[in-house]
């Protein structure tokens, strides 16, 4: 049995404190602190791959990191989705809440199946979704540090409300009209990275919804068992 006390776990817990850090650099809007913010998203996401990494090569798999892991994983995901209906009026609740909810009932069936000795199988697409997942929010980190540099999306988004618009649309005619000017030169390169950076993260979050919820359901499908009774600990012979 491995000991607890591990150069993986170790980064697990490093993984869990970047996540203030990380809140507190992407809530300021100083450019510094925002690329700041998308370096320690990343490194923590570093760190999500080593561990696992390095438990599978040296043979220091324990109880305390299977589950650790992916909740180190979900507080880091969970606090900067939460931070991103903060700082962008075009994600949604509801896109934050559907992945918060499939995020909660892999957790639940993590808990049953260590409570009842059995192992949970992950699925290519849930692997895919992760992947596509963080590189997703690090594409919109890079993008929230564009905006930094006064690069304002709260009044567009707002003057499409107040004229009845729903933000699918406001972001797909703000996306058709970045790539009608791609190429103009009438217009100057901050302007069309103004209109691709107040229509971007709308998409990067509606497919990274999509794809979690098909996912969940994948790993709902194949692991199904663990939410059957008995909900009881089995002493392994």
């Amino acid at each position: 049995m491995a000991s607890i006390w591990n150069i993986p776990n170790f980064l697990t817990l490093i993984r869990i404190l970047l996540v203030p850090v990380f809140l507190y650099c992407i809530t300021t809007k100083v450019p510094f602190y925002r690329l700041m913010a998308l370096v320690v998203f990343v490194v923590a996401s570093i760190t999500d791959f080593l561990d696992g990494y390095l438990a599978r090569k040296w043979k220091q798999d324990t109880a305390f990191g299977r589950f650790m892991d992916p909740l180190a994983d979900k507080a880091l995901v969970l606090a900067t989705l939460l931070v991103f209906l903060y700082l962008d009026p075009q994600i949604p609740l509801w896109m934050v809440l559907t992945i918060i909810a499939r995020d909660m009932l892999v957790t639940l069936m993590r808990y049953l199946a260590i409570r009842k000795g059995m192992e949970i199988r992950t699925t290519r697409l849930a692997k895919a979704k992760t992947a596509f997942q963080m590189t997703s929010i690090i594409l919109i980190l890079m993008i929230f540090f564009v905006r930094s540099f006064q690069i304002d999306i709260q009044q567009t988004f707002e003057e499409g409300h107040r004229r009845g618009k729903k933000n699918i649309q406001i972001a797909s005619e703000l996306l058709a009209r970045g790539l009608k000017i791609l190429k103009n030169p009438d217009y100057t390169p901050r302007e069309k990275k103004k209109v691709f950076a107040e229509s971007i993260p709308y998409f990067l979050m509606l497919l990274t919804t999509i794809i979690t919820v098909i996912s969940g359901l994948r790993y709902l499908f194949t692991n199904y068992q663990v939410l059957l009774p008995p909900y009881r600990i089995i002493q392994r012979e």
